[in-house]
């Protein structure tokens, strides 16, 4: 299949990129939550260098932003990125 657009990212993937913008197609926050922790999951697994830096939030947040062609709210990603953190801290 062909596609229009050139990949976001190699390591993390086209379908990734298509499941963040189905992701964005979803009408509430309570309904994208699990979605973008498997988002968000699918990139730290990417990207293992990240986990060492101090901006990885940052860098997350942006390239699953990035992936979902900016339609994914920037402040919901950070908020996921939380809870996950404050669940590994338990």
């Amino acid at each position: 299949m062909r596609y229009d657009n050139v990949m976001v990212d190699r390591q993390v993937g086209r379908n990734a990129e298509l499941f963040s913008r189905s992701i964005a197609d979803l009408d509430s926050r309570e309904e994208r939550y699990p979605y973008l922790r498997i988002l968000v999951s699918l990139v730290e697994q990417a990207h293992p260098e990240w986990k060492s830096t101090p901006t990885k939030d940052d860098q997350v947040t942006d390239l699953v932003v990035r992936l979902s062609d900016g339609k994914l709210d920037e402040e919901e990603v950070k908020d996921v990125l939380k809870m996950k953190t404050k669940e590994k801290k338990r």
